[in-house]
């Protein structure tokens, strides 16, 4: 095998981990936000739910599709 070969070789090697990847990362988006909803439904507060999945209350109150609000809002 020739030299660019193995690079074409190395690329599609690492183009199809990125796919793997990105489709891992959107699996996982998916999951996270169906166990926020669950834990919201359970009672949990957005609170304990952003520290327990390490996330901030803001993509907590994204995921449960509400606003956070600012003082400036109020």
């Amino acid at each position: 095998m020739d030299p660019a070969e193995s690079e074409l070789l190395d690329l599609r090697f690492a183009g199809k981990r990125r796919k793997r990847a990105e489709e891992e990362r959107h699996a996982a988006a998916l999951e996270l936000r169906r166990r926020v909803l669950d834990a919201h439904e359970a009672g949990i507060t957005v609170a304990r739910s952003a520290r327990e999945a390490a996330i901030s209350r803001q993509a907590v109150y994204e995921m449960l599709g509400m606003r956070l609000l600012s003082r400036r809002d109020v």
